[in-house]
């Protein structure tokens, strides 16, 4: 009889401390200590002399793009008496620069020649070349110039893919944010200078949508895990339009807040791109595939390339042959041409799809708070970003034709700008004249060829091997550009018969002789470990040492380490002096925005920009911000690229024409697509006509002075009195 009063009291004690524990585990896990990528300090901090001033890092250099040329020429044995001597001289010039690329062997052929420059290929180089293969990359046009450059700038797992894995049940769309979420966390410790963290509200209109938005935020934070960073939460009315003013007031009940990344998609490319190089693989953009090569029984051996600068230079370029053991054919959209070459009777796998974003003022959105609109008036997602600045809206999804420089129509520009009006402030006038960019992006969508039913398109990407032994690797997305080429380099390995090895001779990335990594680099793939090039130096406060050191504007030096990480140091010190108190250097290629001219000489001396459209689009992002601003920055960057790449005015002249027809791909007005560069100097291409002022103008016409102000009768106003 005493044992049952015990039970009595001992069973709501045992309740109690189970909900306690329970709770108490929940509270822990949602604001445990968290490593946020890129607020620790730097890995490499900046030296200090005895007088307490700073020692710029010296960082090793990576080969010029006519020294990566010869090393593929010499895979052929077709290296010219003039190349021979050019790296002779070079290697003999090189003074105190540190290189840490060996020269390929003469004659020798490359483990694998990767075509295509994007983030899949570079990302395909960087993990080959950490394993100890010999790697070819090389880009038609520019690293970055497609798909990969006019992405909606997230690293996110897909909350949407989350849903639509729940509802229909669907493992493949688990599996693909489960993927995509580790990678995110990768992504961010690699290239912290270039990612972030970002808050994105998902506002809630209903209040039966609360407990919904919330169970699903907090299913992304679960299947996140120890790669998650801050856990998801709800703001009430106030807080919501407190966190969000732009917001429409009565069409928020209040909001949940969850977390995804958010970067800078070409500068991450090329930074990619040119790691690899650091670790010994041959990149070179503006190189051309013509044709493949294949031996007696059929395999493929390797591929005929030109240079397409020589043609710009008014030369006749050389086709030369690059051999290989592999091809790998990581071209995005273009990836049936690459095909085709291997087999013209090859079924196409492409499905292109247009996704077409707009670029509106820093006032549209907080500096630190994204927006998500799950459902809009045709049931697809628009995301609301800031970034750079400005804010980015979009995207579409639609079928397209394949074009190299695809422009955004006006009809998806207005159906992107009226879903906006729905989520904004009554008083806040959504103008057409407000998108200072707007450009147009094709997701290369992939169908499998070996699937039984081949209308439908795989959920990720898609690696195939043809019968001669052409690698290809395609869809997916940047988030998880670093599996995708994990995966295409295991299929490889076996495919081609290659031999991974250590690298035995690793890059001082960082500049000094501090453990640069802590990947080893052991013939495995470690691409989750290696920083990118101006990582290692990078924190949040190396700024205020570049504003110390060279006397830059804060903004300008800020934007420099979030583009450049611990570059920045080579960046500042190749801007020019101002000749003013301050700021002591850097003079600023457009006024509206902290882009310097050190930047240009950084592009052509350290990341192979060859063209003006390289340095406005994918060095600096002037183009994707404000269109009009980079046609006015133009001959700037053409005087500065000349002077470094010794252009004449026939080369100068045609850099003109094709940057002005790659800027109406980016949203330029139509009558401006004729201008010169002397009415651009004068200040004329400025001025709009009636119409385009009302489709352009970010303002209205000057109004008169107000009524009550005026020292005239009404009607009798003076432009002299505003």
């Amino acid at each position: 009889m005493a044992a049952r009063p015990s039970r009595r009291f001992l069973r709501p004690l045992l309740y109690t401390g189970a909900a306690a524990t329970l709770t108490g585990g929940a509270l822990y896990w949602s604001y445990r200590p968290r490593n946020i990528p890129g607020s620790d300090p730097a890995a490499v901090p900046p030296k200090f002399g005895p007088d307490g001033t700073i020692a710029p890092p010296r960082f090793p250099k990576v080969k010029g793009r006519s020294e990566q040329i010869s090393d593929l020429r010499r895979s052929s044995g077709t290296l010219q008496a003039s190349e021979r001597t050019d790296g002779l001289l070079s290697s003999l010039l090189g003074g105190g620069s540190q290189t840490n690329e060996v020269a390929p062997d003469e004659g020798e052929p490359y483990d694998l020649l990767v075509i295509g420059g994007g983030a899949t290929g570079s990302g395909i180089a960087l993990d080959a070349a950490t394993r100890g293969l010999k790697v070819a990359c090389i880009e038609r046009d520019d690293f970055s110039s497609g798909t990969s450059s006019k992405s909606t700038k997230l690293v996110h797992g897909g909350v949407r893919y989350l849903e639509k894995a729940v509802w229909e049940l669907d493992y493949n769309q688990y599996k693909l944010v489960k993927e995509a979420l580790r990678e995110r966390k990768y992504f961010l410790d690699t290239a912290p200078h270039l990612s972030r963290w970002l808050p994105i509200m998902l506002p809630v209109q209903k209040w039966w949508q609360a407990p919904y938005f919330w169970m699903g935020t907090k299913a992304y934070d679960f299947l996140a895990g120890s790669e998650g960073i801050e856990s998801s939460y709800f703001l009430t009315k106030s807080k919501a339009l407190e966190a969000f003013p732009m917001l429409k007031r009565n069409n928020v009940v209040g909001a949940l807040v969850y977390y995804d990344g958010a970067h800078n998609d070409s500068r991450m490319n090329v930074s990619l791109a040119m790691t690899a190089a650091l670790y010994g693989a041959t990149v070179v953009n503006h190189m051309e595939v013509t044709g493949l090569e294949k031996d007696a029984s059929g395999r493929l051996c390797g591929a005929r390339v030109k240079d397409l600068v020589q043609e710009k230079d008014g030369k006749r370029p050389q086709e030369f042959t690059i051999r290989a053991r592999g091809i790998i054919n990581a071209t995005g959209p273009f990836t049936d041409s690459i095909r085709k070459m291997d087999d013209q009777a090859v079924d196409e796998i492409v499905a292109p799809s247009s996704g077409v974003h707009v670029i509106l003022p820093g006032y549209y959105s907080p500096a630190n708070m994204g927006l998500i609109d799950p459902k809009t008036s045709d049931g697809r997602v628009i995301f609301f970003l800031p970034w750079q600045g400005n804010t980015i809206a979009g995207t579409t999804d639609a079928p397209t034709a394949i074009s190299q420089n695809p422009v955004a129509g006006e009809e998806e520009i207005n159906w992107i700008l009226s879903e906006i009006r729905g989520y904004l402030a009554p008083d806040i006038n959504v103008r057409r004249g407000d998108v200072l960019a707007a450009w147009s992006g094709i997701r290369p969508l992939v169908r499998d060829p070996k699937a039984k039913n081949t209308e439908s398109l795989v959920r990720n990407h898609l690696i195939t091997i043809s019968d001669s032994g052409l690698l290809t690797c395609a869809g997916g997305k940047w988030t998880t550009y670093r599996q995708m080429a994990e995966e295409a380099v295991d299929e490889a390995i076996p495919e081609y018969g290659l031999r991974p090895g250590p690298v035995m001779e690793i890059p001082r990335i960082s500049g000094t002789e501090m453990m640069d990594d802590a990947a080893p680099l052991d013939g495995t793939c470690q691409t989750h470990q290696v920083r990118l090039m101006g990582a290692h130096g990078y924190s949040k406060t190396l700024f205020i040492n570049l504003v110390q050191h060279f006397g830059v504007e804060t903004d300008v030096a800020k934007h420099l380490v979030e583009s450049y990480g611990d570059r920045a140091w080579t960046v500042a010190a190749l801007s020019a002096p101002t000749e003013k108190r301050f700021p002591a250097r850097g003079i600023r290629i457009s006024e509206l925005y902290p882009y310097i001219d050190g930047e240009v000489r950084y592009a052509v001396r350290h990341e192979y920009a060859q063209t003006a459209v390289d340095v406005l689009a994918r060095r600096t992002r002037l183009a994707f911000l404000n269109a009009q601003a980079a046609l006015e920055a133009l001959p700037n960057v053409i005087d500065l690229m000349g002077e470094e790449l010794k252009w004449d005015k026939k080369r100068k002249d045609l850099e003109w024409r094709e940057s002005v027809k790659f800027l109406a791909s980016m949203g330029l007005a139509k009558s401006k697509l004729s201008v010169s560069r002397k009415d651009v100097e004068s200040g004329r291409a400025a001025v709009y006509d009636e119409h385009e002022r009302k489709l352009y103008s970010r303002h209205d016409q000057p109004a008169d002075t107000i009524e009550s102000d005026s020292k005239f009768e009404s009607g009798k106003n003076s432009p002299a009195n505003k």
